[in-house]
């Protein structure tokens, strides 16, 4: 039988601002981390450069890249071309940049890591509060995946079971930053934007790019994005 290392934990690391404050509070709590990013034939893959970036700058035992092709099923602007991200600001709809069942494709995978590593904790920077409306960003969703876990994997039958620390879902945009800021994370290496250029600049009018724009005001604090406009 494995033994389970109590603070042993898999993070999900986009390579975006609330990924990188998400890992510097693992990190900080004495987790050994392990990062995991995907490429899932999203759009803005210059953020997996920043994945790169956040892990060697906060500090990972590991990080693994997974490659997927959510593109081939599309539904999202994120992952088909022909949809244009929306700029017109958040509404109360569920937004196209929605990215059908990602998280609960990413935290299986990330659920199965945590398996072979003999991990009970998986960290992922959702957030319920300053967000674009998304489902599986609810604490709904985080409970009902975490019961799920442990009813689907040998560890969970075992007994060892899995806890999903969701760091970040109450917090304001505002709230993270100052928190990551107290843990000295640098988000100048951070891409939040849905549609940067191939260089890294962020669009500056995408919901991603206004929540996070609008969080460093809320503190007065300098943002250190780059932004096209």
């Amino acid at each position: 039988m494995k033994t389970y290392t109590t603070k042993n934990a898999v993070v999900l690391v986009s390579g975006g601002l609330d990924s990188a404050t998400t890992l510097a509070i693992a990190t900080s709590q004495g987790y050994t981390c392990y990062a995991l990013s995907f490429d899932y034939g999203q759009r803005h893959r210059v953020e997996l450069e920043a994945a790169r970036r956040v892990s060697e700058k906060i500090g990972v035992v590991e990080h693994k890249f997974i490659h997927l092709n959510l593109d081939s099923i599309g539904g999202s602007a994120l992952t088909d071309s022909r949809i244009n991200v929306p700029i017109s600001g958040l509404s109360d709809e569920i937004p196209v940049t929605y990215v059908p069942a990602r998280n609960s494709v990413f935290l299986t995978l990330a659920l199965g890591w945590a398996e072979v590593l003999s991990a009970q904790h998986l960290f992922i920077g959702v957030n319920a509060v300053d967000y674009s409306g998304y489902p599986d960003c609810r604490p709904e969703f985080i409970t009902a995946f975490e019961k799920m876990a442990n009813l689907a994997t040998k560890a969970g039958v075992e007994g060892y079971s899995f806890k999903i620390h969701t760091p970040l879902i109450h917090l304001t945009k505002a709230q993270i930053i100052q928190e990551g800021l107290h843990l000295n994370v640098d988000y100048s290496i951070t891409i939040s934007c849905y549609q940067p250029t191939q260089k890294g600049d962020a669009c500056g009018v995408c919901d991603a790019c206004r929540l996070r724009a609008e969080g460093f005001r809320a503190l007065n604090v300098a943002d250190p994005t780059q932004y096209v406009t």
